[in-house]
Parts: structure tokens; sequence; C-alpha cells
């Protein structure tokens, strides 16, 4: 049973799966998405008394903490406990793109060193990554009412227009970001 559960699981499997956990979030009223875990966790803090978009009854949405959770857990579990030890599958093409863009080891860990360590926590990259990046993704996130989650996998398939033009934004600023913003953000 570990051996089946730790390997990749085909979409034939995944895909249904994810089909039938929207069908419950459907039936159920429920939207799915990450962004919106964060609204309920300043509201548990109390900052609706000073804020008005977070004056809400988050005990109503306990259960998106819950899934935000659920997600942590399953990552440490995956990463840790259903790991075989061996690097990460990553395409040779961009193995190679990582390397020139000064990556050392792109594949071997998880979050690369050059971008996620202690010694580079007070740079002039790490600054840009964690306070601009950090903004922009709040504001970006309620500026579309949603995040990708929220809206590639529940607001696509409510059929709904918003996300697909979210959905299109999220990519073409990806495709921004990994050809033009990344290599650059890496030379700083």
């Amino acid at each position: 049973m570990i051996e089946w559960i730790s390997q990749p699981w085909p979409w034939y499997v995944a895909g249904p799966l994810i089909v039938f956990v929207m069908f419950l979030m459907l039936w159920f009223g429920k939207q799915l998405g990450v962004s919106s875990s964060f609204r309920t966790a300043c509201a548990m803090t109390g900052a609706g008394k000073y804020i008005p978009f977070f004056d809400m009854n988050w005990r109503e949405q306990m259960w998106n903490i819950m899934f935000v959770a659920g997600i942590f857990l399953g990552g440490f579990i995956g990463g840790n406990l259903l790991s075989d030890g061996q690097p990460l599958e990553v395409a040779p093409q961009t193995l190679q793109d990582l390397s020139e863009m000064g990556i050392s080891a792109p594949g071997h860990d998880l979050v690369p060193t050059e971008i996620f360590s202690w010694e580079q926590l007070f740079t002039v990259r790490s600054l840009v990554f964690l306070v601009v990046g950090g903004f922009l993704i709040g504001f970006g996130t309620r500026w579309a009412g949603g995040c990708t989650s929220g809206h590639a996998i529940m607001g696509l398939s409510n059929l709904q227009l918003p996300s697909l033009i979210a959905v299109v934004g999220f990519f073409i600023g990806g495709l921004l970001m990994t050809h033009i913003l990344f290599p650059f953000l890496l030379q700083l």
C-alpha cells in the first residue's frame, strides 16, 4: 500500500479525484481557495476591529484553515515519509536553463540555496523576493478576487468567465516572470 501511495498517481486517478472534490465543494456551497484562508486567519486574530474586510464570521470558514493545514501536513508526509530520497526529476532543458542563471544544483533540493538559505536572507535579492514579491502576490490575489487555485481549479470548474480571464493573466504573468524578471533578479 505504501509503495502504491508513494508513486506518482496517473492522470486517470488524480483527475477524477479532483473532480470529486470539486463536486463536493459545489454540493456543500463552498469555494475552494487558499488565499481566502488568509482572510479567515486575519479575522481570527481580530483584524476585523480595524479593517472592515476582515470583519466576518471566521468560525464558518474554519474548514478553509483545515484545508491549508492539510496542505502543509500532506507536503510534510510526502516529502519526509513517502520520499525515496532520489533527486527531483527535472527536464534536461530546465536544468540547463537554471544552471545558466546561476542555480548550482537544480533538482537536488526542493528549493535552490541561491535563493532560500540563511546566507541569502538579508540580501537585496531576498528583499525583493520576500517583500516586493509578497506584496504583489497579496495585492494581486485581492485584486483578482482569488489566487491560482481558486480561479484555476474552482472558478474554471464553475465555468466562471472572470476566472478564465484571471487564469490567462496568471499564465502571462508567469511567462514574463520566468523569462524576463527571474533571470534579472538572480543577478542582484
